[in-house]
């Protein structure tokens, strides 16, 4: 049953996704969003719907105007209603909050708030929204617990429960599309910062995330739509885009927090500052009590890509706020070879045996970021880095090869 479920969902998805594609002579290797292709086509796959889209700052053109703005300037789409994530549509709340119901002060649009929201109650916004189609163009950053990708999620399985039509508009991976890595959510550790059984570093976009929910893990597929990226290769980073980069989130401010965040997350799980509050969130940890002696350990494990750097900073809010503490500071010199998850195990597992004061959250949080416990007993056990790995390398193995059916470039 679930073959030919598969199936027909992979051949419907890529069907539509080659008619809101531009002909093949447009694809040369200038990268093209999926706004940009939708755009291109007089907004074809829209006509005669009321859209809604769920966005945030990052839903903008090449020239760094926003999407919202754009189409509803454009007499080809009937744009009616914006949805905004955790942080909001326009990205003024910091981690954890969002900006409610407003009316957007540039456009007269509803702006709806869909955080911590889902199901019927999430069904029941786009249905009061008055939508024929639910519109989702969100930059991810390539991580299973930034929580973009699970208000893809929950707005599929709502617009399916409310009948809407679903239409996602891809955008890079900014952190390359090679491959998976990390642990694998177990469904009982189940939150809003990782609802299925999903690789901590997944690889993949936004449109081949959803083709993945839509055929694995939601109960029952919503009609969706992709439209896809043109000129874009699995190997690329961001810098490659020529697109501009708007944090997703306020402590996501450039491409290169991204590359680290995967792994350095981790120590959101732990009473060590992740350097929200400094100007390199998940660049710089640290705690009072640390010395030189972190980085040096980190330093002798000889980890690919990357260097460490004993380092003293003062978050301005947070872990530690107003307080001097030690620590390191991440430098990745190749980032071809880097592994962000492994490197955040790492850490985890040389901080815990140079520093006594060591502890993890006491709501063990960490198991809600790895996705289960293994790697929080593993390293109170006294595993090393490459022991913690193998402890998911079956787990990876088998989510890589369910990936690989939705996988859409090269």
């Amino acid at each position: 049953m679930r073959l030919s479920r598969r199936a027909l969902l992979a051949a419907t998805t890529a069907a539509t996704a080659l008619s809101s594609a531009p002909p093949a002579s447009a694809a040369v290797r200038r990268l093209r969003t999926g706004f940009e292709n939708l755009a291109s086509t007089g907004y074809a796959d829209l006509r005669g719907e009321r859209v809604g889209i769920v966005t945030n700052p990052t839903g903008i053109t090449r020239d760094a105007r926003h999407i919202v703005d754009v189409m509803h300037a454009d007499d080809r789409v009937d744009l009616t209603a914006v949805f905004g994530p955790e942080h909001g549509f326009r990205g003024t709340a910091q981690a954890g909050g969002s900006e409610g119901r407003y009316d957007d002060p540039a456009t007269g649009l509803p702006v709806y708030d869909t955080y911590l929201k889902s199901g019927r109650p999430l069904a029941d916004i786009f249905t009061a929204s008055g939508v024929d189609t639910v519109v989702f163009d969100i930059q991810d950053v390539g991580a299973r617990f930034y929580t973009y990708i699970w208000t893809l999620y929950d707005c599929m399985e709502a617009a399916q429960l409310a009948g809407k039509r679903f239409v996602v508009l891809d955008r890079p991976n900014p952190v390359t599309g090679r491959a998976a890595q990390g642990p694998v959510l177990h469904k009982e550790f189940a939150t809003f910062v990782g609802r299925q059984p999903v690789s901590q570093a997944h690889g993949m976009t936004v449109a081949e995330l959803a083709r993945l929910f839509n055929g694995e893990f939601l109960t029952a597929p919503v009609a969706l739509e992709t439209v896809l990226m043109t000129g874009w290769k699995r190997s690329e980073f961001y810098d490659t885009s020529g697109l501009p980069w708007v944090p997703p989130s306020p402590n996501m401010p450039t491409p290169e927090t991204a590359l680290v965040y995967s792994g350095t997350c981790l120590f959101e799980g732990t009473n060590l500052s992740e350097g929200r509050g400094t100007t390199r969130p998940f660049e710089l940890l640290g705690a009072e009590g640390v010395d030189g002696r972190w980085a040096a350990a980190a330093n002798e494990l000889a980890l690919p890509g990357v260097h460490f750097r004993e380092a003293y900073f003062a978050p301005t809010f947070s872990k530690f706020q107003g307080r001097t503490i030690g620590g390191v500071q991440i430098h990745v010199h190749d980032r071809a070879a880097y592994d962000p998850v492994r490197t955040g195990i790492a850490l985890l597992v040389t901080a815990k045996r140079v520093w006594s004061g060591f502890a993890w959250r006491s709501d063990n949080w960490i198991d809600k970021l790895t996705g289960s416990t293994q790697v929080r007993t593993a390293i109170d056990a006294g595993a090393g880095p490459d022991e913690v790995v193998a402890g998911w390398r079956e787990e990876l193995a088998a989510f890589r090869a369910t990936r690989r059916e939705y996988l859409l470039y090269r």
